[in-house]
């Protein structure tokens, strides 16, 4: 008879399952950041008016970036329902047979001088699919890692989709650079920006691949056998879990901000004033390089000493560095850039970023973790990853191109994951196995009487 704790896979299947939420999660990153790298570089020359100046086009060409977050919520309302009620699995390959699809259209995509404002619409139409595809992807990936894991190893299980991100940027990145460095500058702004969303189809095969291959986990094949499915289990979270679900938005607001200004804004920033595109390419993958390191071993020290303060590390961190990292973009001698993005990558970023799979699912019971997690995770990355290029691009503009607003802004965001980084449950800091209790729906999560009635729990064989 087994003696592993109820829900925890074998050390095999554990890292089996993270090796598969690994691989879909940077196939999957690598179609969003791809995008996010030609926002910065192409597409506001590219799918916008050539009558309009710089800063227009700039502003246009972000804002479409910003769509695709405003779709990840209804991906995670989505995603949440049918995961919470059918299982994770299934879910996770409709989330990257979708992204696919959207991606390798947009690598198709006629540009503004082909077919004028329809070009345009086209590329903000498949920037939402693919916003919808990465809003039920991650609450997913997740789950797989952290349920398949014990409670000793659930950070550093479910760093493995945190990793993900990183190895998709580092890929997304070192893609784009290639093709910029293999052809000529009016080759790529022609046709050659389209390879690495054409590229995306191999990747996308291979993760559908080894997704098909994995099995639900024990806890919620454990939920389905004790009848605790609900029919709507959004409506749960918002009805029962409010806190959770706020401290996880809280919890995504400055990391996601400061992330998008490293890898996406400070392209455009230092293309427009220094001409320094290919140098912040280059310090992306090499900082993203670091943070893929860095990551397993900040989860790994979050199972050993809790969530808490890691992250009070980080958060506090990001608020104040912001300042100098401007700073530096302006004045700094730009051969030591990599430095720069590997420190706030892998020393700070990394440091909230990497606990974040584990952590947010321990804000929620199982029965409605997918739904929680997604609808947090994706409502706090709109709030701030989503706006910030667009924020940034237009705060600059009102400052005259001096940075300091975009530096309060990031600040004032610090504040506020701040608060929600004290008010976080953190069952990581507690002994004993909690497993089970990660099972357990508490009494006081359960619906009033007379709302029983209404809200319909279904078993599933």
């Amino acid at each position: 008879m087994s003696t592993r704790p109820v829900g925890q896979a074998s050390s095999h299947d554990a890292a089996r399952v993270g090796f598969a939420a690994f691989i879909g999660t940077t196939i999957e990153w690598y179609d969003f950041y791809i995008y996010s790298t030609a926002s910065a570089l192409i597409f506001s020359h590219t799918f916008f008016p050539p009558s309009a100046n710089a800063l227009t086009a700039v502003l246009g060409s972000f804002a479409a970036y910003g769509v695709g977050f405003f779709a990840r919520p209804l991906g995670a309302v989505i995603a949440g329902h049918f995961g919470d009620r059918l299982g994770r699995k299934r879910v996770l390959v409709f989330s990257l047979m979708l992204m696919g699809v959207a991606t390798l259209l947009t690598g198709l995509l006629p540009t503004y001088a082909t077919a004028g404002l329809l070009s345009t619409a086209l590329l903000v139409a498949l920037r939402l699919l693919q916003g919808v595809a990465t809003g039920a992807e991650w609450g997913g990936a997740s789950l797989l890692s952290v349920e398949h894991a014990g409670a000793r190893r659930r950070g550093l299980l479910g760093s493995f989709t945190q990793v993900g991100s990183a190895a998709g940027m580092l890929l997304a990145s070192a893609t784009f650079l290639t093709v910029r460095s293999v052809l000529s500058s009016a080759d790529f702004d022609v046709w050659g920006w389209r390879l690495p969303f054409l590229f995306s189809v191999v990747l996308v095969a291979v993760g559908i691949f080894v997704r098909l291959r994995i099995a639900e986990p024990a806890p919620f094949i454990a939920a389905q056998a004790e009848n605790r499915i609900w029919s709507y289990p959004v409506a749960e979270v918002f009805r029962h879990h409010r806190r959770g679900l706020f401290v996880t938005i809280g919890l995504r607001l400055v990391q996601p901000a400061m992330y998008a200004i490293v890898t996406t804004y400070a392209i455009s920033y230092l293309n427009m004033k220094r001409g320094g595109a290919s140098y912040a390419l280059s310090a992306v993958i090499i900082g993203s390089a670091f943070a893929v390191v860095a990551t397993p071993l900040w989860a790994w020290l979050s199972d050993r000493v809790g969530r808490r303060g890691p992250a009070i590390w980080a958060v506090v961190g990001i608020g104040i560095l912001v300042w100098p990292f401007f700073w530096f973009l302006d004045h700094g001698n730009l051969r030591f850039l990599p430095m720069v993005f590997a420190i706030e990558l892998a020393v700070f970023d990394a440091a909230i970023y990497a606990p974040g799979a584990a952590w947010f699912a321990e804000q929620f019971p199982v029965e409605v973790r997918y739904s929680g997690i997604s609808l947090g995770y994706q409502i706090g990355t709109l709030l701030s990853g989503g706006l910030t290029p667009f924020i940034a691009a237009a705060l600059l503009a009102v400052n005259h191109g001096a940075p300091w607003l975009v530096c309060a802004y990031v600040s004032f965001l610090a504040l506020l994951s701040l608060a929600a980084v004290l008010a976080a449950s953190d069952p990581s800091g507690r002994r004993g196995d909690r497993d089970a209790a990660l099972l357990h729906v508490d009494e006081e999560n359960q619906p009033a009487p007379i709302l029983s009635s209404f809200v319909k729990k279904e078993h599933h064989a």
